[in-house]
């Protein structure tokens, strides 16, 4: 395969229009240029179909699928309604994966949705960027998995220890670990990653099959028959008893397990043909993720009474194995492996949202970005990887005593919705405004987008809404997280307002942002003040 040769691609530093973006071709980076001025491509390197499957189904099945489904039935207070919310949220990634491919498939750039607001939000300049820099950076994480580590840890050792600080601090622990890791041999901190993700796709394997083994009555329990009536609706306590607020919390904890789908807009550059590539593999993945999240929940229902699921809160899938296995020192070796998952995803979110951290530094984004760009001493992101793991402990302690996992799965998964309803009305105004001349080799049917522009906007409106019965049910005031959540977001909008408009003015300069490709055609954002005569 070859293509025509475009003397632009080349350069080093590309053309932009007013608004920094960027008006040149893409540069191909798998390709070499031969004697008639075309491109070669080698894909031999890239990945394919099945590849592509399997990278997907790693970034999403996570250790959500283990700790979330209690949250989920106590909202709902339902068997039947919370099995249909997983199929929905399996419906919604469909969509979300679709949106996000348009946009992908039109801006390969890496970046993901800081690429698409800024396409599309172009004035306030830089705005949109400051918005989603204080999500990310301050909402990115890893709180959740590791208090989910430190409770299944607990479990494991057949602590009877309540939920509480014991846990916490085997959390920060966890997160300590991790850091000084990625921060002083962070080699082996990839390594102990990616060995340790094999343990979550064994653990709900195993949690699929022993359903089945539950359904056919091989249990150390009695029957808990939670499949006679199975929408009957629970209320009273420890039931969020339906309703709008309590299916959007429950959708909020599902949107949570699901995430990693968006990644796959992250490595277009390494997928073979991505528009025929992920049109195969993103589907299969995201419907067998949907099918094995459906079958997981099945499997706890078939072994726990509603009583305990609801109750269980983030050692699900541990009470799961002790009605299934019994209570013997084997049995406990299972939820010892989802402690170990766990600990693989907290290696994993610290050493991508630390690097993440670094990017904005490096892009001159932050207060002191030279100091949180640094790699010293041991060519790690030492500074970022400090700044993730403030933020995490931050949220740990924050949480009043008790239960604190719901609380914190839903503060990280809550602000996304608006900045995921922001992307697909964007795209809605992209393919039905004339003069933006928008194309892409993906198109992304309308009812898609809009249905995927109203799950986002009821997520993120709905929770203001007071909930039917108590309203500190969790041990918390209902419109704590969306309060913190949109908080944050308006935080990005103070700090665009200093960056942008107030420093600028008393230090005589603007902000401009400059794009430039490295030697494999990647491009980078930095910016940089430009000084008025006068102060120059």
């Amino acid at each position: 395969m070859a293509t025509k040769l475009d003397p632009d691609v080349n350069q080093t530093v590309r053309d932009a229009d007013d608004d920094g973006n960027s008006t040149t071709p893409p540069h191909y980076d798998n390709a070499v240029v031969q004697e008639d001025n075309t491109y070669a491509f080698d894909d031999s390197r890239k990945l394919g179909i099945t590849g592509s499957v399997f990278l997907i189904l790693n970034k999403m099945i996570g250790t959500g699928i283990f700790s979330t489904p209690s949250g989920i039935f106590a909202a709902t207070g339902s068997v039947g309604v919370s099995i249909f919310l997983w199929i929905i949220g399996g419906i919604l990634t469909f969509a979300g994966l679709s949106v996000f491919m348009e946009f992908g498939l039109a801006i390969p750039r890496s970046g993901g949705e800081k690429n698409y607001l800024e396409r599309v939000y172009r004035k306030p300049k830089y705005m949109a960027t400051c918005v989603l820099a204080a999500q990310m950076i301050l909402l990115g994480f890893s709180s959740g998995n590791s208090l989910a580590f430190g409770r299944y840890v607990l479990f494991a050792s057949g602590s009877t220890a309540p939920d509480g600080w014991e846990a916490r601090g085997i959390a920060i622990v966890c997160i300590t670990f991790a850091v000084v890791l990625h921060a002083t041999l962070p080699k082996w901190g990839v390594r102990l990653f990616n060995v340790l993700g094999v343990f979550k796709v064994l653990v709900l394997v195993i949690v699929v099959f022993s359903g089945f083994a539950a359904l056919a009555g091989h249990l150390k329990i009695e029957q808990p028959h939670n499949f006679d009536h199975a929408f009957r609706l629970e209320v009273g306590d420890g039931y969020g008893g339906g309703g709008a607020y309590a299916y959007c919390t429950a959708l909020l904890r599902i949107v949570y397990s699901y995430k990693g789908w968006e990644n796959a807009n992250y490595v277009l550059g390494e997928i073979r043909n991505p528009k025929k590539t992920l049109s195969i593999a993103a589907p299969l993945a995201v419907g067998g993720v949907t099918i094995l999240y459906v079958l997981a929940n099945v499997a706890y229902f078939a072994a726990i009474p509603k009583s305990d699921l609801a109750k269980s809160e983030v050692i699900v899938a541990g009470l799961f194995f002790k009605n299934v296995f019994g209570d013997s020192a084997g049995a406990r070796s299972l939820p010892a492996l989802v402690a170990l998952s766990n600990l693989g995803n907290v290696l994993a979110v610290s050493f991508a949202h630390a690097r993440l951290n670094q990017e904005f530094a490096k892009e001159g984004l932050l207060p002191f970005s030279k100091f949180w760009a640094s790699n010293k001493p041991f060519n790690a992101p030492a500074t970022a990887l400090f700044l993730h793991w403030i933020i995490t402990v931050i949220i740990l302690v924050a949480p009043p005593a008790g239960p604190a996992y719901n609380f914190i799965t839903d503060l990280y998964t809550y602000p996304g919705a608006w900045i995921n309803g922001f992307v697909a009305a964007g795209l809605i105004y992209l393919q039905y405004s004339k003069r933006e001349r928008w194309t892409s080799p993906w198109h992304t049917f309308l009812p898609v987008s809009l249905l995927y522009f109203a799950a986002n906007a009821f997520l993120a409106i709905v929770p203001f809404i007071p909930p039917d019965g108590d309203w500190n049910a969790e041990g918390y005031p209902y419109y704590v997280f969306p309060v913190v959540g949109v908080g944050v977001l308006l935080l990005g909008v103070a700090y665009w307002t200093a960056w942008t408009k107030i420093w600028p003015k008393l230090g005589g300069y603007k902000i401009v942002s400059e794009r430039s490709e490295d030697e494999r055609g990647n491009e980078h954002i930095r910016y940089i003040k430009v000084y008025t005569k006068k102060n120059a």
